[in-house]
């Protein structure tokens, strides 16, 4: 099991950066005729949940070398995020689309990263020893294989340069089946996962991409699937030697009212956190957040049932923010872990 007391300092996160467009007052995509436009990224996104909670992230990505790349870039600086290692290349900076969901109607994302920058990358082109020296962690997501066979290579290239530099690597499964199928992401990613220390996986990554036994069969009751994924975590353990799993569970009320548990493995014992019941301003990134403040919690050694918990609070709070992105402080992670939910004006 690895140590969190490391040398080193900052987190690296690795992976695209994109552009998000979405429909404005819910409406759906055959409908909008104006529409509003940000910056996004799974791994920045976690990014900026660490650097808003207090840590030194650095991105690591490529972006055309035009004003849309460099619009980007300046979108993450504002976090205080270092972007040194962002590179300038490539024609075109991937999009998703978003409609956002409300009540019984689900949000819905059509993707446009093909031939993207960030996609073009190969095999020398990044200068891992550089970009790690002197960091402690490293952190990508499953989007990032999805996107071929050249960034599957790139990230274990990634993974075994940071493991050679003593680096803590995390990684976010997000399985997206509009980026390739069970069948791709099983030929990849159980060879990625033999130097990854951190895995974050939602309630179904673990059984698209690792193989598992499917979560249907714990039952939708939460104890039972509590119990599942104490069996889950077992497994995983014992079949890559990770040092932490983290596990979140979604429970989908409508596509307004959710509530979330989390469970945190070290291999020897489970947290499992409160339930929180959310309504929800807007969904996307919050299993970045949720990332971002774990890697925050383990870094600051929190003990396990604090650091799931500040972890599940820290998506939670995101959840009630508009856009990718979480604009939380630690202060505000504690209150509401403190109990401090009323929603009253703070004057």
């Amino acid at each position: 099991m690895i140590s969190m007391k490391m040398p080193g300092e900052g987190v690296v996160f690795f992976g695209e950066l994109l552009m998000r467009i979405g429909t404005k007052r819910f409406e759906r995509f055959t409908q909008a005729r104006d529409w509003e436009t940000g910056f996004t990224g799974s791994e920045a996104n976690a990014a900026v949940s660490l650097a808003n909670l207090g840590g030194k992230a650095h991105l690591l990505s490529a972006v055309p070398n035009h004003d849309l790349g460099q619009a980007c870039i300046n979108y993450f600086r504002q976090f205080g995020i270092d972007t040194d290692h962002v590179q300038r290349c490539g024609s075109r900076l991937g999009v998703f689309y978003l409609e956002t969901g409300v009540s019984n109607r689900s949000a819905k994302v059509i993707y446009d990263r093909s031939s993207s920058a960030f996609s073009e990358l190969r095999l020398g082109q990044v200068p891992w020893a550089e970009v790690l020296a002197g960091k402690k962690w490293l952190h990508w997501s499953g989007t990032a294989p999805a996107l071929g066979k050249n960034m599957a290579a790139l990230v274990g290239e990634g993974c075994v340069a940071a493991k050679q530099a003593g680096l803590t690597v995390s990684c976010d499964l997000n399985f997206r089946k509009k980026l390739w199928n069970t069948e791709q992401a099983r030929a990849v990613m159980p060879a990625l996962m033999q130097n990854v220390d951190v895995l974050i996986s939602g309630r179904e990554d673990a059984a698209s991409m690792l193989g598992l036994e499917t979560v249907d069969e714990a039952g939708e009751e939460l104890e039972a699937v509590v119990d599942y994924y104490r069996r889950v975590a077992t497994e995983l353990h014992r079949r890559f030697g990770f040092s932490h799993i983290a596990t979140t569970l979604r429970q989908t009320h409508s596509a307004s009212d959710n509530s979330l548990t989390a469970i945190l493995s070290n291999g020897s014992e489970v947290a499992v956190s409160r339930t929180e019941r959310i309504w929800m301003v807007d969904r996307v990134g919050g299993g970045d957040a949720f990332a971002g403040a774990l890697i925050h919690a383990l870094i600051q050694q929190m003990p396990l049932k604090g650091a799931v918990e500040f972890a599940l609070v820290a998506s939670c709070l995101k959840h009630s923010i508009h856009g990718d992105v979480n604009h939380v402080t630690v202060a505000e992670v504690q209150a509401v872990m403190e109990s401090d939910v009323s929603g009253r004006i703070q004057r």
